[in-house]
């Protein structure tokens, strides 16, 4: 019948898995309006694209009456992008649709039609999961795009002038506005959101 997006919960990138899987490319990114786009018409519903989304924004209606109720859900959705942030700063990954590979970064972060951010981390930066602040609680009622990226090589760090890890590095228009070095546990919290709040004014 159809494929609907919730964009309410989409990052709406050009790298999208949905895009990937399609089998006959009928979801496809619109270059001219730049988001994600399905042809329904030439949708088999295989359902591929639904699987392939971390976070459920995509949903394949095979009936009329399944459309009209996943439509409902959608605009009844009070969720936004931030709601699903369950990783924590400084400490090790948990939602894969946050996690993206070095190779994408100008893809997901230069790309974003929004206020990007990368966590910049290498393995021997992590922090403990306990003490470490949740990335919601950092960005409360910010419209940003989030992803956490496993620095491999010094490619980015030298791009950046990065000099301690974890790092966040915030972009608007794909232009660098600001960066924060280094660790902050949940004590430090209040601080944390202090430079984040300023950068972003």
């Amino acid at each position: 019948m159809a494929v609907l997006i919730n964009f309410k919960i989409c990052d709406n990138t050009e790298d999208c898995g949905g895009i990937e899987v399609c089998p006959v490319g009928a979801f496809y990114w619109d270059d001219k309006n730049k988001t994600i786009a399905v042809d329904n018409s030439k949708c088999i519903n295989c359902g591929r694209c639904e699987e392939a989304c971390p976070v459920g924004a995509i949903r394949v209606a095979k009936t009329k009456e399944e459309y009209r109720k996943i439509k409902k859900e959608i605009k009844e959705d009070p969720r936004k992008i931030s709601d699903l942030f369950v990783d924590r700063y400084g400490a090790q990954p948990i939602h894969p649709g946050f996690l993206i590979s070095q190779d994408k970064f100008d893809v997901q972060i230069l790309k974003s039609t929004k206020l990007a951010v990368a966590e910049l981390f290498k393995n021997n930066s992590i922090e403990c999961l306990l003490r470490s602040i949740p990335i919601k609680e950092l960005f409360q009622d910010k419209d940003i795009k989030y992803k956490k990226i496993e620095v491999k090589d010094d490619s980015l760090l030298k791009r950046y002038k990065v000099k301690r890890l974890p790092a966040l590095l915030f972009f608007k228009g794909g232009k660098l506005i600001g960066k924060i070095e280094g660790y902050y546990n949940n004590q430090e919290k209040g601080k944390l959101v202090e430079k984040i709040n300023k950068l972003l004014r």
